[in-house]
């Protein structure tokens, strides 16, 4: 090799990765995370036939353990890989995520699967903000804002996809919903290593707080396993109560280590900020009705029309897909319509058409005028309320706290997310009759209709400040935190 060759390969060596093939492969993360969610749903009536022993309670787990894991984990896994250096974190997340899948393809028994489903909440819980970082440090600034549309873009692109896609694996089995991670989580170790340049924040030297997130994750599960259980162990049996006590007993220890420790999970002072706080509520309560809903559509067109997976996910496809039009329309609207009355609209259009399909399906199948017009009433909400409340919550905040923000906004969500699959399983428990499962899969929607129109009204009081106004928070990192500022658009979506 001539002497003009090797320097000519030592300069492509050394030349820096394109932003493009960064950016490609972090979507990765935002990919398969937003696909987890809707696949997983449309899998639950095939996983609940194969695991004939369980009720459907202890099935729910399935879902609720790896939304409860990753709402807690999400924080404290995020600032280690500040701390640590992000490629690390985004390396090991995907890792144990994609090991995780392989795993829960192969378990032999529910609660195996359950505790895999939570190793991959672990996963995707350290590759989420790690990717994020990742992706604005190695873009530049006047590409950033760009660089993160499209990596949300393929959370959304996940969304509409992940319903049919769901249907169609399980047309051969559910354990395949978890083995299509694992080539596309291997492809992306290797491009990622080889690709994504590292970055840290060297500001960041202490420690999160690991047990506050057990203690979240520990009161939230405990709320859960008493909500789930209540129809076959009672409202007022003493097991109920002492899940209940248990769940308070958790969080309230939570409160109080989070207003001692230096790097809580959440920063108390934030939820002085009114606008920060009720959007927040609003969140929670939109996502009871969003987590409810999606698996109550999946239980009734598989239990009680007995369609295919794959019908299923196609028919659940629409409501997804209203999404991303019905942001575009938001963010338009964001400049003449206030925040809270965007969220207001968006809250009320998703209940609308849960109540829609709650008075209007029957068991008779006819999905164009029973179940879809409801449905894309319900997805026009999602794409009002969802990117409208993340913004909100972060509106107010100083630079240097709006990651944290977002993150806790996420937080917020996943909760929501878990309490309203736990809420249907209360309220349809383990019906006697096929007409009583009917009724209360119908009751559930209309319950589901009602918290979200309450989060509609939470809504109204999320009122931005001005600018003048706004809570001043001692600036800190400006150099760093900067960068992190499209941070709010992100890990909503």
């Amino acid at each position: 090799m001539s002497g003009n060759q090797r320097r000519s390969l030592l300069a492509a060596r050394s030349r820096p990765p394109s932003s493009a093939a960064v950016l490609a492969v972090l979507s990765t993360a935002a990919f398969m995370a937003s696909l987890d969610l809707f696949i997983v749903n449309v899998a639950f009536p095939s996983i609940a036939s194969e695991f004939t022993g369980s009720s459907t309670a202890d099935l729910s787990w399935v879902l609720s353990a790896y939304s409860v894991l990753y709402a807690a984990l999400l924080v404290p896994l995020g600032r280690l890989a500040d701390r640590y250096g992000r490629l690390r974190g985004f390396l090991a997340g995907l890792f144990v995520f994609t090991a995780a899948s392989a795993a829960c393809a192969f378990a032999d028994n529910l609660w195996s699967l359950v505790a895999f489903r939570g190793l991959q909440a672990v996963g995707a819980a350290a590759l989420t903000p790690s990717s994020v970082g990742l992706l604005l440090a190695a873009t530049p600034a006047a590409k950033r804002a760009r660089a993160v549309r499209i990596w949300a873009a393929a959370g959304a692109v996940a969304g509409a996809m992940g319903p049919p896609v769901g249907g169609l694996l399980v047309q051969a089995s559910w354990r395949w919903i978890f083995l299509v991670n694992i080539p596309v989580g291997l492809l992306g170790l290797v491009l990622a290593a080889r690709i994504v340049p590292d970055s840290r924040d060297d500001s960041v030297t202490g420690v999160p707080d690991l047990l506050g997130a057990a203690l979240v994750a520990g009161g939230v599960g405990s709320v859960v396993l008493a909500l789930v259980k209540s129809p076959s162990w009672g409202w007022g049996s003493a097991r109920t109560l002492g899940a209940l006590a248990a769940g308070a007993l958790c969080l309230v220890a939570f409160v109080r280590r989070s207003a001692r420790h230096p790097l809580p999970v959440v920063e108390l002072p934030l939820l002085r900020l009114r606008t920060f706080a009720w959007s927040n509520v609003s969140v929670v309560l939109y996502a009871v009705g969003f987590g409810g809903s999606l698996l109550a559509a999946v239980l009734w067109m598989q239990d009680v029309w007995g369609w295919s997976a794959l019908a299923t996910g196609l028919a659940i496809m629409p409501g997804p897909v209203m999404v991303p039009i019905t942001s575009a329309v938001a963010q338009r609207l964001s400049g003449r319509v206030s925040t809270g009355w965007l969220a207001f609209v968006g809250c009320a259009l998703f209940g609308a058409g849960a109540a829609f399909i709650a008075l209007r399906i029957g068991p008779d199948p006819n999905y164009m005028s029973q179940f879809l017009p409801g449905w894309m009433l319900a997805g026009a909400g999602a794409g009002l309320a969802m990117p409208t409340l993340i913004s909100a919550a972060t509106a107010d905040l100083p630079p240097a706290r709006r990651a944290t923000g977002s993150a806790v906004v996420t937080m917020a969500r996943q909760v929501g997310l878990t309490l309203g699959v736990s809420l249907l399983i209360a309220i349809v428990g383990t019906p006697a009759t096929y007409a009583s499962a009917q009724r209360a899969l119908r009751d559930a929607w209309l319950v589901l209709a009602v918290i979200v129109w309450v989060g509609a009204f939470t809504a109204l009081q999320i009122r931005p400040a001005t600018r003048r106004h706004r809570w001043a928070w001692p600036a800190s990192r400006p150099s760093v935190e900067a960068t992190r500022d499209l941070h709010q658009h992100v890990l909503g979506n």
